[in-house]
């Protein structure tokens, strides 16, 4: 058995083992797991295992882009991948919120909500104090003005260097996007730096291959913490018909719309990608991040795939920052579902406002867990906004879906990371490597 086969198997077994024993923990203490075992799985899964995955994360960004970037050389052509990268990521997650919106708007699955449940899981959350409810409130307030701003700040730092001691991702490769096209405009001179930089790049990479060897006991410890909290019967309750709409809009987009545009656009069978892309997945299911999976993806997709190095390491970094398919997709089913919780029917120009703005605060999400119900919050207030007077949806009631968002989290970064693979197969075809100009 090959390292590789060792370590897909291991993961394979770890989401299964850690179903299970958060399950059976579950209902062992009737859902009131104690602290001691959720503090022990939290710190196998998210302290140690997502720790060194972080750790690794800014130096990897860091490098992969400038080297990315460097390997493509000639800036028109740099231009072109760039401006090619960026149409197809707002093209699909534009795709995955129309199709939120209309299965949302068909199965109408917030209609005969219960109201009692509704409104006692609102005050919960408004009582709460926990660091949900802060970060909600929080976000409050900014609206969709809001969200271009924190985009744009981001976009341009003031302070890369900050940026990147507080592990944001957009500042960074927005400064190794620059300082790439600087060293190939300086010729000779940036060589050196060049050089330093993939030997960064190349220690990384064989970092990141140590680490997954840990992935099957960090994906067992975080799955086991997630259900432990959550439970899985609690996915057949109340809000069964949600969860229902998510997943199967989450299916239709990984598992259709998205294999289609990578057959279209990247000549190759997506499925056959789809299973050589399976480590990275299944690390994005069990870790609930895509940042923390970018590492794997990079590799995997490599490795396995036949992604092309430049487009690896331009593409997939970008991806896990701007590209956020699932997200988009919930983001859009979840506000519909809760403004039809409370009675208030949309409009067409509510639900253009929905796809818009579910849009264009996916790309403002982070790539941690459970980023989105917070963007949420900019969606809401624009649609708000847009109705006026009385009949608006107070931000309380994301509240609503808190309990098993972290679940749905699980699916929707699957599918977001996905869509960075598929982006970067497809840009594969228009910057591949040296040694193979076509790949298929």
């Amino acid at each position: 058995m090959s390292k590789h086969t060792f370590v897909t198997i291991g993961i394979l077994i770890g989401l299964v083992l850690g179903a299970i024993l958060g399950e059976v923990l579950y209902q062992m203490y009737d859902g009131a797991v104690p602290d001691g075992w959720l503090e022990g799985l939290s710190f196998v899964g998210k302290t140690f295992f997502m720790g060194l995955l972080k750790m690794v994360l800014i130096p990897l960004i860091a490098s992969s882009v400038l080297v990315g970037v460097a390997s493509i050389g000639d800036p028109s052509k740099l231009g072109r991948v760039g401006f090619t990268t960026l149409f197809y990521y707002f093209s699909t997650m534009l795709i995955a919120v129309v199709i939120g919106v209309v299965l949302v708007s068909t199965i109408h699955p917030g209609g005969d909500f219960d109201l009692a449940l509704r409104d006692e899981a609102v005050t919960e959350f408004e009582a709460s104090g926990s660091t949900a409810q802060q970060r909600v409130g929080g976000a409050s307030g900014t609206g969709l003005w809001g969200a271009v701003k924190n985009i744009t700040s981001q976009i341009v730092p003031s302070n890369p260097v900050a940026a990147a001691a507080q592990g944001k991702m957009l500042p960074v490769i927005t400064f190794s996007l620059i300082f790439g096209i600087v060293l190939i405009v300086v010729g000779e001179k940036g060589k050196p730096v060049l050089r330093v930089f993939e030997g960064v790049f190349a220690a990384i990479m064989k970092l990141v291959e140590w680490i997954l060897y840990l992935a099957p006991i960090g994906v067992l410890a975080l799955v086991a913490w997630t259900v432990a909290r959550i439970g899985t019967l609690n996915l057949f309750g109340p809000l069964s018909m949600y969860v229902v709409t998510v997943i199967v809009g989450l299916l239709i987009h990984g598992a259709i719309v998205l294999p289609l545009v990578l057959w279209a656009f990247g000549k190759t069978n997506p499925y056959r990608y789809m299973w050589q892309m399976k480590d990275a997945l299944m690390t994005a299911f069990g870790t609930d991040s895509s940042s923390a999976t970018l590492p794997v993806t990079i590799e995997t997709s490599q490795r396995e795939g036949g992604v092309s190095k430049k487009s690896a390491e331009f593409v997939l970094p970008l991806g896990a920052t701007v590209n956020m398919d699932g997200t988009a997709l919930y983001e859009a089913v979840a506000v519909v579902f809760l403004f039809q919780c409370f009675g208030i029917e949309l409009g067409m120009t509510e639900l253009l406002i929905i796809v818009f703005t579910a849009t264009l605060a996916a790309v403002g999400a982070a790539g941690i867990p459970s980023a989105g119900l917070v963007t949420m919050v900019i969606v809401v207030e624009a649609v708000n906004g847009s109705l006026g007077g009385d009949k608006v949806l107070p931000l309380a009631a994301i509240g609503i879906i808190l309990g098993i968002d972290r679940i749905l989290d699980m699916c929707r970064t699957t599918v977001n990371v996905w869509g960075d693979a598929v982006g970067a197969k497809i840009i594969t075809r228009i910057a591949p490597d040296d040694e193979h100009a076509q790949p298929g």
